[in-house]
């Protein structure tokens, strides 16, 4: 956890002594660009900063032209460097495969030679947020003048590992608020924030690990209900994990001055799927549906089509998070669960209008079915494919 390593916490104690010294709004931020410059340096290394720097400035660049094609180009062109980066050896190995092995171990061979061993440090956060930016500046937002905004936007370092992933709109006026009235309140908030996050990630996620990582070589031989405890604990660790990652984040930045967006609500508290990617992962539920579900069509034609549209949003979303077939199957699982909840009325006809009543008069059913539903999926997002299929069937006996 980069958060906590000792050249972290050292460097930022400093950066953050000297940002409270510094009042001028310009100076902090010249301060804060060259802190995360050093912070990225330091953690992603040349060949993880020269790749950013250069879709980086070739997206500024082209947001800042306005025209159409360069907009265009700079949206494939990060796509593109998220794909090359981080899906090249996936696609080449796993669908080449389906045609020939032979040529599939060529063409990995030959990926394993032109790409690093890890992919630039949060390329996939890079490429979400460039997108984004000129995706809206195409719908008419005015783009970023200021080289210096831009960059501090790019290379903010609270959210640079982990989101929560910016909207520049929201984030710019933000950041100039902060620089400009940084209140001890807020430093007292940020703190507080920051030991909830490492109280989350350090006490409860990291011991749930290994007490996971124990159990599930002897899964087996669990009974019954040791294995659904299991489901919960997986499902506890992954929210301790990736929240108290966001709540670091949040807190780092608000120690700024700067509020960032929230990205978890209580999302074991929902009813249904809908609410709970309403409270999860806030800010990439939201960018897949303002950037992929709703451009290739939404709701707007018809209820195959709004299906087709929400598994394959939620297909994307599943392989943002890794190169694998199992969490591209819980994106499936969750795109295809997303639709059930919001047709199945439609599907069923009185049937289904039955069960709604029922549901909205029993709301702790929905809330089970919902987590059952979720803490199952989330067996597919924490091992391989055949793996957790085996754990969902010993789930319901041997």
């Amino acid at each position: 956890m980069i958060f906590t390593t000792y050249w972290f916490v050292t460097a930022v104690t400093i950066f953050l002594l000297i940002y409270a010294v510094i009042r001028p709004p310009v100076l902090r931020k010249y301060l804060l660009l060259v802190f995360c410059v050093i912070f990225h340096g330091h953690f992603a290394g040349s060949a993880g900063v020269i790749p950013i720097v250069i879709v980086g400035f070739i997206v500024y660049v082209c947001g800042l032209s306005q025209k159409r094609w360069a907009l265009h180009f700079g949206i494939a062109l990060s796509v593109a460097s998220l794909v090359w980066y981080k899906y090249t050896y996936f696609f080449l190995a796993q669908v080449l495969g389906l045609a020939s092995e032979s040529i599939a171990l060529s063409a990995a061979d030959w990926a394993k030679s032109k790409l690093p061993g890890t992919p630039p440090l949060a390329i996939s956060f890079f490429a979400f947020e460039f997108v984004h930016y000129l995706f809206d500046v195409s719908r008419g937002r005015r783009p970023m003048r200021s080289l210096l905004d831009f960059w501090c936007f790019t290379l903010f370092f609270p959210s640079l590992v982990a989101g929560p992933i910016k909207r520049f709109e929201q984030f710019i006026p933000a950041l100039d608020a902060g620089l400009k009235d940084t209140r001890p309140s807020d430093v007292a908030h940020g703190l507080r924030r920051i030991g909830i996050g490492l109280v989350k990630k350090i006490l409860i996620a990291d011991n749930l690990t290994a007490m996971i990582d124990d159990r599930a070589s002897m899964f087996a031989s669990l009974s019954i209900l040791d294995r659904w405890i299991f489901v919960a604990m997986v499902a506890l660790r992954i929210l301790m994990d990736f929240s108290g990652y966001s709540d670091i984040a949040i807190g780092l930045a608000r120690m700024l001055g700067v509020k960032i967006p929230e990205n978890f609500n209580w999302p074991y508290l929902a009813t249904d799927i809908r609410e709970f990617w309403q409270r999860w992962h806030i800010s990439l539920s939201t960018w897949i549906r303002d950037y992929v579900y709703i451009p290739i069509g939404g709701n707007r034609r018809g209820i195959m089509r709004t299906v087709f549209n929400g598994v394959f949003a939620f297909a994307l979303c599943g392989l943002w998070h890794g190169p694998t077939w199992n969490f591209v199957f819980w994106g499936l699982l969750h795109g295809f669960g997303l639709a059930f909840s919001s047709y199945y009325q439609f599907m069923f006809g009185p049937l289904g209008h039955g069960l709604k009543v029922a549901l909205t008069k029993l709301p702790i059913f929905s809330w089970a079915i919902t987590m059952l539903f979720v803490g199952v999926g989330w067996l597919y997002f924490f091992y391989p494919f055949r793996e957790a299929t085996r754990m969902v069937r010993l789930l319901w006996g041997n």
